[in-house]
């Protein structure tokens, strides 16, 4: 966004997914009240990489985001205790790629009791 739209990163970081659009023919970004069109042939990417047309390397963005106190595991972790007890293993699953099994094992853990999970966790630690 800061080479297509030359953004600062002050707007960058306030920008909401209810900002980002997309029809059958292109994607639109609206900055302030005024849709930008994204560039054709330009890459699709949020996040790109050094790389044109590459992702950005995700264990990269892991240590950038740990070394500001974003700790990625611990988010997806709670994140997902969190969709598990709100729905089905299978939804979960989709949406977070994972398998429907570890999905199920998930919601067993967040069941009645939060015990199951406190003694993984802790079982997990080194």
């Amino acid at each position: 966004m800061v080479r297509l739209y030359a953004l600062p990163l002050t707007r960058i970081v306030e920008l909401t997914t209810d900002q980002f659009h997309r029809d059958a023919e292109a994607a639109y970004l609206t900055l302030d009240r005024h849709p930008v069109l994204r560039p054709p042939g330009r890459p699709h990417l949020l996040l790109p990489g050094a790389v044109l047309g590459r992702p950005r390397d995700p264990v990269g963005l892991a240590d950038q985001m740990r070394e500001h106190g974003l700790p990625v595991r611990a988010a997806r972790n709670t994140a997902l205790m969190e969709a598990i007890t709100d729905l089905p293993p299978v939804v979960v699953a989709d949406l977070f790629g994972i398998s429907p099994a570890t999905a199920h094992r998930w919601s067993q853990l967040a069941g009645n009791s939060w015990a199951p999970y406190l003694a993984a966790r802790q079982r997990s630690r080194p």
